[in-house]
């Protein structure tokens, strides 16, 4: 299937290939053009292709391209930087959210046929991990910000993130910074499907959230807000002991505003170690039955609900995902849409290596850190090397001719220049004392033993 160039390319560096074939896959200009004109509400296309701007703005968000104006000089769109700009400025948040939402779909289906996809934390559920995340203050470019102190903040959205894929599945972004998370569940409420288990912080824990996700037959762990008023039917029971502390279970009642009243578990865990807020415990919520999941199970699930978390850090270290020069939100949630997407393409090379190299343990050695800078090295040449057309054949292939592409580039990849650098534990730092007088000195004469002020 591939040609004498590509074919080189795919034995030397197999895992940028397995990129750009899923940017022709899941990507593809036409197939995106498309779609934009199914999805789209006021906007339109008129100069600028809706392909060409998730084409540029990807170059920022893999940092292959520095900012908006460096990846449009190299872009080939006839229309000016102001126009680019203007478009982005555009670009509705309805379009960001669901193209997150269908690649990601898109991308599920091949992480399943390759049977790449992590085993199940409570098997005959599906987890959803769901947090908040605020986009960091953008520069001062606008005219309304010019003259203003604060920090302005582009927007804000709440991502759910599928420990098993590995994948942000759902987002929900909203424009205005300042908003209360809660005020978006309403959004995330007609989502919820049955066998779901939701896991979530303290700040989601209200009772309208609860009372949705129960209805639908889905279940949830999340951490008890004080505000949140629940009646004790029980004492405490010890019911055994977990890698944070003690667990303890006790059936509450909890009534909505309607009076409706259900009851539920209540998990504590005495911490052996503060929160960095100095909390000493650990109160859990879940409509879980005992028969499904112990309460030391249910403090052990909650406890990997820090994997969306790792996921952000992720994005923040490997994607551009807070391009601080987009100043409008809905460019601004654009860009953070498109990282997450970028993740997601990541996501399925790591469940790739996982099915190719089921000996292995990729979670655990691979380091995407190497993949990323493997990747970004080699995408340019690859561009350049590779016409276009060559790629065509990945876009009409099925889902299983995909999948079996994708498979055979994971075996060819060496996984001993990809594996983590892992480092021992870190040395308490030496106290900086000597030559405290001295603004410097010669780092040649310290070497050599010889007192910074001696000739």
């Amino acid at each position: 299937m591939f040609s004498e160039i590509l074919q080189k390319f795919a034995e030397t560096s197999p895992a940028t290939v397995m990129v750009r074939a899923l940017l022709e896959g899941l990507l593809n200009p036409e197939k995106l053009d498309r779609w934009f004109e199914a999805t789209r509400q006021t906007q339109y296309t008129r100069d600028i292709l809706f392909s060409s701007l998730v084409g540029l703005m990807l170059q920022v968000v893999c940092k292959t391209q520095a900012s908006v104006h460096a990846a449009y000089r190299q872009a080939n769109i006839a229309a000016s930087i102001v126009a680019v700009y203007a478009k982005l400025q555009g670009v509705e948040l309805t379009t960001s959210q669901a193209l997150v939402t269908d690649i990601a779909r898109e991308a599920r289906d091949l992480i399943l046929a390759m049977q790449g996809a992590r085993p199940s934390l409570l098997p005959g559920y599906r987890l959803k991990y769901l947090d908040g995340n605020c986009l960091a203050a953008s520069e001062h470019r606008l005219q309304p910000l010019r003259a203003t102190a604060a920090g302005p903040l582009p927007g804000k959205s709440l991502v759910v993130f599928d420990p098993q894929l590995e994948m942000a599945i759902e987002v929900f972004p909203c424009a205005d910074g300042h908003t209360q998370e809660r005020a978006l569940l309403a959004e995330v409420i007609p989502t919820v499907a049955a066998q779901d288990v939701w896991l979530a912080d303290r700040n989601f824990c209200v009772a309208p959230f609860l009372f949705a996700i129960h209805r639908q037959q889905a279940g949830f762990i999340i951490r008890q807000h004080g505000n949140l008023i629940t009646k004790p039917l029980e004492k405490y029971q010890f019911m055994g002991t977990s890698a944070s502390g003690d667990v303890y279970d006790q059936a509450v009642q909890l009534t909505a505003t309607s009076g409706e009243t259900w009851s539920l578990r209540r998990i504590t865990v005495k911490l052996q170690t503060p929160t960095r807020n100095g909390d000493t415990q650990l109160v859990l919520l879940t409509n879980l039955p005992a028969a499904v999941a112990d309460a030391v199970t249910i403090a052990a699930r909650y406890r990997r609900r820090w994997g969306i978390e790792t996921a952000f850090q992720k994005l923040e270290k490997h994607l551009n995902s807070e391009i601080t020069t987009l100043g409008y939100p809905q460019a601004a949630l654009f860009g953070f849409c498109l990282a997450l997407v970028a993740f997601n393409l990541y996501a399925v090379v790591m469940a790739a290596l996982r099915a190719a190299h089921p000996t292995q343990a990729i979670d655990q050695t691979v380091s995407q850190f190497y993949l990323a800078g493997e990747i970004a090295t080699t995408m340019t040449g690859l561009a350049i090397a590779v016409p276009a057309h060559e790629w065509a054949p990945l876009a009409q292939a099925t889902r299983a001719q995909f999948a079996d592409q994708l498979l055979g580039l994971a075996r060819r990849v060496d996984l001993h220049k990809l594996r983590k650098t892992t480092r021992g534990p870190k040395k308490p730092p030496t106290p900086r004392t000597k030559y405290q007088g001295h603004p410097h000195v010669s780092t040649a004469r310290l070497l050599a033993g010889v007192e910074p002020n001696s000739k």
